[in-house]
């Protein structure tokens, strides 16, 4: 009678260890497949080990007959569905700061109203956050030509603008203390205004 059972053991054993063997034989298939899909190697790699984590766990969802490569390119499939929602969400929020950048300009009027702080202490900041914050909030160029400038999507360039402000929010505040509550115009910190 343990004879009779060992060999269904072991067959089903196989099922899946045969299944797992044949996703992996078609490796550079799936990733041909998804690197069309998506347009780039290390997004397609990133889906496909995704995807093999989740097989793992659902190769028993597998119907009898049913092809484990047909099977395996449905869920790859639903990856690319859900890697390009995700994307869209993400780049739409990134669309509307960078929008939100835009209008976040101060008009000329008021520049020469900024606090001599504001001007010495960007200069603390990394390069980059500088330079975004001279040639946008100063300089007054739009967020999607600076983008083009410096080779970016609009979107990364917002997000630079973004925590460029961050950054010099922080240091002014270290800086000037209470002055920084009220936007610095009204400066009692004994510092010359920027002139613009």
């Amino acid at each position: 009678m343990t004879n009779d059972t060992a060999p269904e053991h072991e067959a089903d054993l196989r099922g899946p260890t045969a299944s797992l063997a044949t996703l992996v034989e078609n490796h550079r298939a799936f990733l041909r497949f998804l690197e069309r899909r998506v347009g780039s190697r290390e997004a397609a790699e990133d889906l496909l080990q995704d995807a093999f984590g989740r097989a793992l766990t659902k190769l028993d969802t597998l119907r009898d007959g049913e092809s484990v490569v047909a099977w395996f390119y449905r869920l790859l499939r639903n990856a690319v569905i859900d890697h390009y929602r995700r994307h869209a969400t993400r780049t739409a929020a990134l669309a509307s700061l960078a929008a939100e950048m835009d209008e976040a300009v101060p008009p000329p009027e008021v520049a020469h109203e900024i606090c001599g702080c504001v001007t010495r202490l960007a200069d603390t900041l990394k390069p980059e956050y500088a330079d975004a914050l001279r040639q946008i909030d100063v300089g007054g160029v739009a967020v999607k030509d600076y983008a083009a400038q410096q080779g970016l999507t609009a979107s990364n360039a917002g997000v630079r603008v973004f925590r460029a402000r961050q950054a010099l929010r922080a240091q002014v505040v270290a800086s000037c203390g209470t002055c920084a509550d009220h936007g610095c115009l009204d400066c009692s910190c004994g510092r010359p205004r920027a002139q613009v």
